[in-house]
């Protein structure tokens, strides 16, 4: 089960650079965060989860399925 985690950890953290990258602008060399998404990221990193907006909280919600459905094979099988 541990290798199975490790692998969607690496996954969730693969696809939110992937997402991160899309939102920045390459400037000379470097990748510069607007900052309204360093607003919202800095909001959202400093906001426990019990206090976002439901949508938010949904988007949290999709990423612990993840977690359960990995677990979940694990123990079927």
């Amino acid at each position: 089960m541990r290798e199975a985690l490790a692998d969607l950890c690496h996954r969730q953290w693969s696809g939110w650079l992937d997402y991160m990258f899309s939102k920045c602008e390459y400037i000379d060399g470097n990748f510069v965060i607007p900052a309204i998404f360093v607003e919202r990221w800095r909001r959202q990193m400093t906001t426990p989860y019990k206090k976002l907006p439901e949508d938010e909280k949904e988007s949290d919600r999709q990423e612990a399925d993840k977690f359960i459905r990995v677990m979940g094979d694990f123990m079927d099988g």
